[in-house]
């Protein structure tokens, strides 16, 4: 048994036998033409490129009716860099100056690109790569026929074990029959993650050798909650996974029961629970979980999916659908989060920042680039006559930001009312809690919005200085810390003196084991992902506020993280242990 450990990027668990992808990465030769052949070079790189693009648009047609217009993007994106005349002016050239034949151009020419992205410092630019081979083995295929293994043939369930897949094989499987992947490259905002994601296909990326560890008809596990990739397990892990996955499946047959039951507790309090989204094609399956609307729709990936940042006409489209989708339910709209880790291809061009994530990401970003932020807040504005539209500013850090802001907001509304456009003036406005310095401030802010929703993954990184997303320290970052839970506590408490609106939209809402503590500080209104919705609503149902506000002020005198994490899984398991054990392998 070997146990690999990668980045998770959809979550799940699947079992499978693993079929290892070819690359078919082996180089085109360079064979020189005769000077009268060069015409014909030309025209052959011509008709590969037109052919090319046409596949694109047909793949991102049947993307967009698989898994949404949003994720399908990624495509016009591909089309766009065939359609870049800088790129094809260098394919033309070296057929032109080196008379080499056209599918040594592109090889040769895209290796080039490849390792430019290779050698950028950020992440996402890094992460570029795939699509950069996706594209070039596109190309190649039209000229030569070459074409890296599609995965469409497969006789059975398996897992894809690959280097990396391009965004054009991730969006053609068979969900029937792949049911996990692993690559040894990739990022949690690689196009093949965000595709993984939407697909629903549990998924492992920068694994880095796992394409070496292992071979096509080994048993596989991947665990897309932990990022772990287990290679041919032994028997008794084997059983657990088997086992914890029947109960897991049974449990959420189970759930599907009280799915569009209300959230109340035992003793009668009424819980709001909301839907975290990045694309509007996922509220139907969120309503269907029970979601009571969307909590936070996350619009950076809608300029993280194409070539060039979408227009405010675009922009307004994505919003009005999503308005329509919430039949009447409200749609609270995050303004964009871009920066650190989530770069625009105008951005990925810059020079990058030396530490990101204290960057010029997020509102700082938007307050310096006005017609990109007036542009996102005309789209939402327009949209807001539709239906229950919020608008919420994230990694607010101090009250002036804020009021900069507002101020935005204002003029942006002026300049609708000049130009007789409809929108709604009193549109609720509110900010996402995720900095230690808005939580501290927080009584202040209060009096200035009409509600907060805390955003516990970064106001976990940032108060106790853990990026989650290095393996090194990743142990350290826990929603159980008690700084954290202090910080939750006085945010809650501002908010409820302010009399204004408090929600929790990260990960620690969907997670079972939290949700007594939560009730317990005072919470009424949890946002998370749809899937986690049903389990949720069972520990709601099985509980009385009595017992979630003994076990707030119970946790409030521990002062470890173990503590509180072993007291949270004790609580829980007494009330509701089907919870804990319907929870696979121990995620």
């Amino acid at each position: 048994m070997l146990i690999k450990k990668g980045i998770p990027v959809s979550p799940g668990v699947a079992i499978s036998q693993a079929v290892v992808v070819d690359a078919e990465d082996q180089p085109v030769p360079r064979r020189v033409v005769p000077a009268s052949q060069v015409p014909d070079e030309l025209k052959r790189l011509d008709k590969a490129l037109t052919e090319s693009i046409k596949e694109l648009d047909k793949l991102r047609e049947q993307a967009s009716a698989a898994i949404g217009a949003e994720p399908a993007k990624i495509f016009s994106f591909h089309q766009g860099m065939l359609q870049d005349k800088h790129l094809i002016d260098q394919f033309r050239k070296a057929i032109q100056t080196e008379r080499v034949t056209a599918e040594f151009a592109v090889f040769s020419v895209m290796r080039e690109l490849a390792k430019m992205f290779r050698q950028q410092k950020t992440k996402y630019l890094r992460d570029r790569v795939s699509d950069v081979w996706d594209l070039e083995h596109r190309v190649l295929a039209n000229l030569i026929g070459s074409s890296r293994a599609a995965l469409s043939h497969l006789k059975g369930e398996s897992i894809a074990i690959a280097h990396d897949l391009t965004p054009s094989q991730t969006a053609s499987l068979d969900r029937n029959k792949v049911k996990g992947i692993a690559t040894d490259l990739g990022g949690r905002t690689s196009h093949t993650a965000i595709l993984a994601h939407a697909l629903g296909i549990p998924a492992v990326v920068g694994a880095e050798n796992i394409t070496t560890s292992v071979n096509t008809g080994d048993t596989v596990i991947i665990d897309g909650n932990r990022g772990l990739i287990i290679i041919d397990p032994d028997a008794a892990q084997l059983m657990e996974y088997r086992r914890s996955l029947q109960r897991q499946e049974a449990f959420e047959d189970a759930l599907d029961e009280v799915a569009h039951m209300p959230a109340v507790t035992k003793d009668g309090a009424k819980i709001t629970l909301l839907a975290n989204i990045e694309f509007p094609s996922e509220i139907p399956a969120a309503l269907s979980k029970g979601a009571q609307g969307v909590g936070l729709y996350r619009t950076e990936f809608l300029f993280l999916a194409t070539e060039t940042e979408p227009s405010e006409e675009e922009q307004y489209k994505a919003y009005r659908e999503a308005v329509k989708l919430a039949n009447g339910k409200p749609v609270i709209i995050r303004t964009l989060d871009l920066g650190a880790d989530k770069l625009t291809q105008r951005q990925s061009k810059e020079e990058p920042e030396p530490n990101p994530f204290l960057g010029c990401r997020s509102i700082r970003l938007c307050l310096q680039d006005l017609p990109l932020f007036k542009g996102q807040l005309r789209a939402i504005l327009r949209a807001s006559v539709e239906g229950q539209i919020k608008i919420l500013f994230p990694m607010i850090s101090s009250v002036m930001e804020l009021r900069q802001a507002r101020m935005i907001l204002s003029d942006v509304m002026e300049d609708l009312d000049d130009e007789g456009i409809a929108f709604k003036r009193d549109i609720p406005v509110g900010i996402m809690i995720e900095v230690p310095a808005a939580a501290i401030q927080a009584k202040t802010l209060a009096a200035e919005v009409d509600f907060f929703s805390i955003g516990t993954n970064d106001l976990i990184q940032y108060t106790i200085a853990v990026d989650r997303s290095n393996e090194r320290i990743a142990s350290l970052y826990t929603p159980a810390h008690p700084a954290v839970i202090q910080l939750l506590k006085d945010v809650v408490r501002a908010a409820s003196r302010a009399k204004i609106d408090v929600s929790i939209c990260g990960e620690m809402a969907g997670d079972p084991e939290f949700i007594m503590l939560l009730l317990g500080l005072g919470l009424r209104s949890l946002s998370m992902t749809p899937p986690a919705i049903p389990e949720v609503k069972k520990v709601i149902r099985s509980v009385t506020l009595e017992q979630c506000q003994r076990v707030a002020r119970k946790v409030g005198s521990f002062d470890s993280d173990r503590e509180v994490t072993n007291y949270l899984r004790d609580e829980v398991a007494k009330v509701l242990p089907e919870v804990i054990d319907g929870r696979s392998a121990e995620y």
